[in-house]
């Protein structure tokens, strides 16, 4: 049981929550196995996307395991460390795109993870929720903070105030994932995604992906100086050479990240 983490020759990492025995429920040391796999994916410059899955084909991730939590919290001193064992959702910084790949069921915390995520593909049989109310407690690491910005408002609250689980078709219709097919094109079509996103020149992708999700915190003009900026700085890499050379030469472009 741990988290698994492999990085092909293309640059994609696959991270696994391998604990298929617990729903892949985390207790403490899977929550820091998880971090280090993201700053791994945030630091390494071989990776350029990555999907994240669970073990096993019942469970995307229960979340944290309350079991573990109830009988071993944190100590209140933890509560001021705010970077400690930091999370894709409870605020680390990754700008490579993250794509989910949803093998079943995704609750409480695997749903806050999943709304951190940038691509989602579910399989049929994947169910979601945030239940903490019916366990006497609110959804942590964005639970509530992310849920109104992906879903419909009446659709959030009810999640949010019943707890009760919503399918894959249903989160397929509300938008909160791309896609839904069966289990045995689950990986494949995270793949092929990943492929797609890979094949793209990295700098532009994270730079995409940053000015949009800080778009959302900035007014619109802030916004726009900050594109220009950036699409500046972008013009003087050589993927920005190499891009239109590749087309005008019709062949794929080489992109280096650099």
């Amino acid at each position: 049981m741990s988290i698994d983490f492999t990085l092909d020759d293309g640059g994609i990492a696959t991270i696994v929550i391998n604990r298929p025995d617990r729903m892949n429920a985390m207790d403490a040391e899977h929550y820091r196995g998880l971090s280090e796999a993201w700053q791994r994916v945030r630091d390494d410059p071989a990776v350029r996307v990555a999907i994240v899955t669970g073990a096993g084909e019942k469970s995307f991730s229960a979340g944290a395991d309350i079991k573990s939590f109830l009988t071993a919290p944190p100590t209140f001193s933890d509560m001021w460390l705010t970077q400690k064992d930091q999370l894709l959702n409870r605020g680390l910084e990754v700008w490579k795109p993250i794509i989910a790949a949803v093998n079943g069921y995704c609750l409480a915390g695997g749903m806050t993870l999943l709304m951190a995520t940038d691509i989602r593909i579910a399989a049929t049989h994947a169910t979601f929720n945030v239940a903490e109310v019916k366990r006497g407690i609110v959804p942590g690491n964005g639970g509530t903070q992310r849920i109104l910005e992906q879903l419909p408002y009446p659709i959030a609250m009810e999640m949010l105030l019943t707890g009760d689980a919503i399918d894959a078709a249903r989160a397929a219709q509300f938008g909160l994932v791309n896609a839904v097919v069966p289990m045995a094109e689950l990986m494949a079509t995270a793949r092929r995604y990943a492929e797609r996103i890979a094949a793209n020149a990295p700098l532009a992708v994270q730079a995409a992906k940053e000015l949009a999700v800080r778009s959302r915190d900035v007014d619109r003009g802030t916004g726009l100086r900050m594109e220009s900026l950036v699409n500046r700085l972008l013009q003087c890499t050589a993927d920005a050479t190499e891009g239109p050379a590749a087309f005008a030469a019709k062949r794929p472009p080489q992109f280096r990240g650099a």
